[in-house]
């Protein structure tokens, strides 16, 4: 068994915010891919399914944000899963908008979700990064996360969820590469090869005003209204007569 931890905060106020976008990613999943109904367990809300050979336990936890360690820790406590089950779905800041990257330990790059699970359980888990930008200054970032998204930001915030969706099943069964392709497909889909056809060869027009033009008479002789038809040998008795 996987557990699939989506890291937000609680509340009708909060679920637009770019902070909850690990929330989004696994509402879209486990919609997409018929889990069962989101249940009260563990300090946060659970839903269980399969993806594939694999089942799979999404967790969203109810502790807020910097005691989301808490939330994962009583779930893995309960199924008695090692960390490396582990996966993360968070915001990242020092990734564009749209961008996504799979890590497997390091820090916590201040961010208070993972701050919180590495305090409780190490750093041994899984991420997957989901770039949200920066606002530019350090001291903007509470506020910049803490904001819903715009309504342009839809543009990349849906294609980024539905090619999590389509890749789920690769990623529960190890593959981060074909995950990884099936969010690009939906984020930066291949352009179609368009191939211009070579012009068609001009066709002559004739001169403006003239339907037909007429032909040049020194290159085209008229022919003679009373040609002679006699025979060479008969022309030449006809001479001497």
């Amino acid at each position: 068994m996987k557990l699939w931890v989506g890291l937000g905060n609680p509340g009708a106020k909060y679920a637009g915010n770019r902070h909850n976008i690990g929330f989004m990613a696994l509402d879209r999943i486990a919609a997409d891919h018929g889990f069962a109904p989101w249940r009260k367990a563990y300090q946060g809300l659970v839903a269980e399914g399969r993806l594939g050979a694999e089942r799979v336990a999404l967790l969203k936890p109810e502790t807020f944000m910097n005691l989301s360690g808490q939330s994962v820790q009583a779930a893995l406590t309960f199924w008695k899963l090692p960390l490396s089950e582990v996966t993360v779905f968070h915001d990242e800041l020092d990734l564009a908008p749209g961008k996504l990257r799979l890590k497997v330990g390091g820090g916590h790059a201040g961010h208070n979700g993972l701050r919180s699970i590495h305090g409780h359980l190490g750093e041994g888990y899984a991420r997957v990064r989901l770039g949200i930008g920066h606002p530019g200054v350090k001291e903007a970032v509470a506020a910049y996360v803490l904001h819903d998204f715009a309504k342009a930001d839809a543009d990349w915030l849906e294609p980024l969820l539905r090619g999590m969706s389509d890749g789920a099943e690769a990623l529960a069964s190890g593959d981060g590469q074909r995950f990884m392709n099936a969010v690009a497909l939906r984020t930066a889909p291949p352009r179609s090869s368009t191939t211009t056809p070579a012009p068609e060869p001009a066709t002559p027009r004739p001169p403006a005003g003239n339907a037909d033009p007429k032909p040049d008479p020194k290159a085209e002789p008229k022919p003679d209204p009373n040609p002679d038809n006699r025979s060479p040998m008969q022309k030449l008795l006809d001479r001497f007569r």
